[in-house]
């Protein structure tokens, strides 16, 4: 039984005639008799009392007409939703963002795709970027912003920024008016970073062993703006993005560069190499792309 037997019953119930129904579905009439015959078949019941030109329901066919309403009403909805789907009308799409990332890179980005498909809801699920990068090869998030390198085949990705970091210091603190400042300088900092399930830790932590120190991390926190007003407070120094120090007030924190080895800050838009993946979550992929690129180019 396929969802033509049922339309093709429910058109014969209607007209009460074989090639009345015919007609109506623009197929022939023997074609019709057939599929029902072989539905009849199958079921071993009789569908309709055949008398001459006019034909009625059996009970089993009042039993098949009933269901089949409701059947096919069901699968015309089924159809229209997933025609809204293909056509981008209606969706879900989940968004790992870290929140350094979320606030620069991403609002006029949201806001022109809410603008360009507004049936489609944006979960955004805001963490670091390990969490999330875990997140996404787990499936639970469909796309996520992770730091590069990414080591995990399970992934696909495209870059969109590819900063730095820099020395963020109290206007009154011994490299406050340095140019450039070697990583080995602030072996005896007090440091503030973020918290370990943020791969910027790692980094920072990584880049400060690689200098030949072990840094003395004094507070963590997950909020770039808290960390710099602790830095304002002379509470110890920072390491933050070039373009998170570029909001940063003068008058509070200054920012110094890092001479070679510098500290890489380059991050990427990142979602699952195989398995299903959403005509909305496709289109995000392909709408952030081309919006962050032109960013880049307009800068």
């Amino acid at each position: 039984m396929d969802i033509r037997h049922l339309q093709y019953v429910l058109e014969v119930a209607r007209c009460k005639s074989f090639t009345q129904a015919a007609n109506a579905l623009h197929i022939s009439q023997p074609t019709i008799s057939k599929m029902i015959r072989n539905l009849e078949d199958e079921l071993g019941i009789e569908v309709f009392i055949r008398e001459g030109r006019q034909v009625e329901l059996t009970d089993s066919g009042q039993v098949i007409v009933a269901h089949a309403k409701h059947i096919l009403q069901s699968f015309e909805s089924l159809s229209a939703e997933l025609n809204d789907l293909t056509h981008l009308k209606k969706g879900r799409i989940r968004i790992g963002l870290p929140p350094m990332v979320g606030a620069r890179f991403f609002p006029n980005v949201i806001n022109q795709f809410r603008k360009q498909y507004p049936g489609i809801e944006l979960d955004m699920v805001e963490d670091g970027a390990k969490k999330i990068e875990a997140a996404v090869e787990a499936g639970h998030l469909d796309v996520g912003v992770v730091l590069l390198p990414i080591h995990n085949e399970l992934l696909d990705w495209f870059p969109f920024v590819d900063e730095k970091l820099k020395l963020v210091v109290p206007p009154s603190h011994r490299l406050a008016q340095r140019d450039h400042v070697a990583l080995a300088e602030l072996a005896d900092e007090p440091l503030i970073s973020f918290r370990e399930d943020f791969a910027l830790h790692d980094r920072i932590i990584s880049a400060c062993k690689a200098a030949g120190f072990e840094p003395k991390v004094l507070y963590e926190s997950s909020q770039w703006d808290f960390i710099s007003e602790m830095v304002s407070a002379d509470l110890g120094i920072a390491m933050l993005p070039e373009t998170i120090c570029a909001s940063l007030d003068p008058s509070r924190v200054h920012t110094v560069s890092f001479a070679n080895p510098s500290i890489p800050w380059q991050l990427a838009i990142a979602w699952r190499r195989t398995g299903y993946l959403s005509f909305a979550a496709r289109e995000w992929i392909h709408f952030t792309r081309d919006k962050l690129e032109r960013r880049k180019v307009g800068e």
